[in-house]
């Protein structure tokens, strides 16, 4: 997995295939970017070239050479076991909107099945059927992605509040943001019980401000009908988040910010120089930062979304900044523990489009294999496999 590669991306979906299958794959932590070692079979490399990727059959005795090579106490490697193949839901919309997420597009492209879920589905109690929960670009207070100022006019903007209070009024909702915060709920509640959660963009913030904001009403009229509460800053739980604390939300509804968690609005950074950079964890002793930032670059490009990265004096005690811009102050990839469960924040929208916007097509990963920034969403997929005792950190 290092740079003799053809295909990253596709090559976890080779591992999670041989775990579907009921073999072992071993993950290499820092071993040529993060390897993969797995029983040879016939059918495993035939896949392998119908797939594109890159693999190598080795002897008895050289498998034996590096893994005594990845378990020496004096290096910075380690062998991590994956047993079981993770059930993979994603939470998105059924109806189709002008946008997409580089989540979903990944699983595709990578071959690695998933099943999609949204309100209805979660709220009935599917979520404990899974492992490892995605959040497509969502807005869980409520106020639909703030996009009243530049798209009210926008049928689909139209459409999709349409759709979204009838769904409320069916599951015995007066309002989509009481829905939104049920949702944010129940999924807080899974990764309670030892679910993986994985956001990006808006699936970030909205959910620990929504939790947050669960005993007051932060939406304005244009929203849910309501005035908000004028002293909803002062109400706020911040002990109910999972990342982020002490933020003053934006309750401006022309304003597309939500909070002062996200630091799109003040950063002002060149798309030249904007890059952030993988911590280096001990892949004996912090195993599951270890395995979140596996790659073949350590600087990954910056991109662009509704949140962008996250504001570091907004994160809660606890949490582990994974990847960060040191001068901006910036998080982009967060990682932290709630209940049994596990959850990672992902900055951005597309990591290999800079600024995608409303409406623009789709990124054709077929153009990027070897993208690093994609790595890291894939690294997550693959994180619920791995043996708990390795976990441990």
């Amino acid at each position: 997995m290092d740079e003799e590669q053809k295909d990253h991306l596709k090559s976890y979906g080779i591992a999670f295939w041989v775990l579907k299958n009921g073999e072992e794959v071993d993950w290499l932590l820092n071993y040529r970017g993060g390897s993969f070692i797995t029983k040879y079979g016939q059918k495993l490399e035939e896949e392998c070239k119908i797939r594109g990727i890159s693999y190598e059959v080795i002897a008895d005795a050289r498998v034996n050479e590096i893994l005594k090579e990845v378990t020496d106490p004096s290096v910075n490697m380690d062998l991590v076991k994956l047993q079981k193949a993770p059930k993979m839901a994603v939470y998105s919309p059924k109806t189709k909107l002008p946008w997409d997420d580089a989540v979903t597009m990944v699983l595709k492209y990578a071959e690695i099945p998933y099943d999609v879920l949204y309100d209805e589905e979660v709220i009935k109690g599917d979520l404990p059927k899974y492992d490892w929960l995605h959040l497509h670009h969502e807005d869980f207070t409520g106020q639909f992605s703030k996009f009243y100022a530049a798209y009210r006019y926008a049928q689909w903007y139209s459409d999709d509040v349409k759709g979204q209070n009838a769904l409320a009024r069916k599951l015995g909702f007066q309002k989509v943001s009481q829905m939104k915060l049920a949702v944010a709920q129940h999924i807080r509640d899974f990764c309670a019980g030892g679910g993986f959660l994985f956001a990006m963009c808006s699936g970030t913030d909205t959910f620990d401000i929504a939790l947050a904001a669960a005993n007051t009403d932060i939406c304005g009229p244009m929203f849910d009908g309501d005035a908000a509460d004028p002293g909803a800053q002062s109400k706020l739980d911040f002990s109910q988040t999972f990342a982020f604390q002490n933020f003053q939300i934006d309750m401006n509804p022309e304003s597309h910010q939500f909070s002062n968690i996200d630091v799109t609005p003040t950063r002002q950074v060149e798309r030249t120089r904007d890059f952030f950079t993988l911590f280096d964890f001990s892949a004996k002793w912090d195993v599951v930062p270890s395995m979140l930032t596996q790659d073949h670059d350590k600087v990954i490009k910056g991109f662009m979304g509704l949140t962008t990265a996250f504001n570091k004096n907004r994160l809660k005690p606890g949490v582990t900044i994974m990847g960060e811009m040191k001068t901006g102050n910036e998080a982009r990839y967060i990682h932290g523990e709630y209940g049994k469960g596990q959850w990672t924040f992902y900055g951005g929208h597309d990591p290999e489009d800079y600024q995608h916007a409303v409406g623009d097509p789709p990124t054709d990963l077929k153009l990027h294999p070897n993208s690093p920034g994609y790595r890291l969403i894939l690294n997550n997929v693959l994180f619920p496999a791995a043996n708990k005792k390795k976990q441990k950190t």
